[in-house]
């Protein structure tokens, strides 16, 4: 099964995690047809550098640069859309593939061909990834992550690999800053695609202080509460169910940095 995988690069990404990762794509026990990277807008010449060295090298790489910063969602819209291949695999600029991870995925889509968009866990680090500092993990089966989903996110982006066409037709990547894979997932769920996530983790994602730091503010708030009217609006949530949601965001999201950071690694995470 010919597969592309989508990794989007901006200028916030350092040299290092670009290198990192890809060399962690390229790597697989199982590789992929194609590599499409999406430069969001200006960068750095030393990533200019790397990904013509490594495409030079390695003729799966596609690299396509943007005049302007366009954000997350409109990056991810316009890649679904080049990547040649019926099943995409998401990757990120920072973050490490373990190295069976598109191989695991790829088998399990192959012997559940009703599954849309497969997911792992993530083992979390902050500097070194054989250092785990948690491990997200999220609900295995369908109905338990439909459930799951009225609540949290419930797939880690930076692990899922799904059917290009079952995206399309929930009308792909949108802009909805932060939450741009959440939006996608539920309204995925909406149109009846059926999602599963291997109870392993697959992928190793930064986190540490940054990451904490990115999930807290008034504008984050803002855009989380304006995803759950969503929801609440789509029929996904219930009228309590969305009360409870915005309380228990209000908090998360409100509280400093240091105490956000112990609630998503002792409360948030398994």
């Amino acid at each position: 099964m010919q597969f592309s995988v989508l990794m989007p690069v901006y200028h916030g990404d350092k040299v290092i995690h670009i290198k990192e990762a890809l060399n962690s794509v390229l790597s697989q026990t199982l590789l992929p047809s194609e590599v499409v990277i999406i430069v969001d807008g200006p960068v750095s010449n030393e990533t200019i550098d790397l990904l013509h060295d490594i495409s030079i090298n390695q003729s799966v790489l596609s690299v396509h640069y943007l005049e302007e910063n366009k954000g997350l969602g409109e990056v991810l819209h316009i890649g679904v859309k080049i990547c040649s291949y019926d099943v995409i695999a998401r990757m990120d600029a920072d973050d490490i593939c373990r190295k069976d991870r598109f191989e695991k995925q790829i088998h399990f889509l192959k012997n559940n061909p009703d599954i849309d968009i497969v997911g792992s866990y993530i083992d979390e680090f902050d500097t070194d990834p054989s250092v785990k500092l948690n491990v997200r993990k999220v609900p295995v089966y369908h109905n338990e992550i439909v459930h799951y989903s009225k609540r949290r996110n419930p797939l880690n982006h930076m692990t899922v690999m799904f059917k290009k066409q079952a995206v399309l037709d929930s009308g792909n990547y949108q802009t909805f800053i932060s939450f741009e894979d959440y939006y996608l997932w539920v309204r995925m769920i909406k149109n009846g695609m059926k999602i599963h996530n291997i109870p392993e983790s697959l992928v190793f994602a930064r986190a540490g202080q940054d990451m904490y730091m990115r999930r807290g503010g008034f504008k984050y708030l803002l855009n989380d509460v304006k995803l759950q009217w969503y929801f609440l609006v789509m029929g996904h949530t219930n009228f309590i169910q969305y009360i409870s949601n915005i309380l228990i965001r209000l908090l998360v999201r409100t509280v400093p940095n240091n105490i956000r950071s112990v609630l998503y690694s002792k409360l948030l995470r398994s």
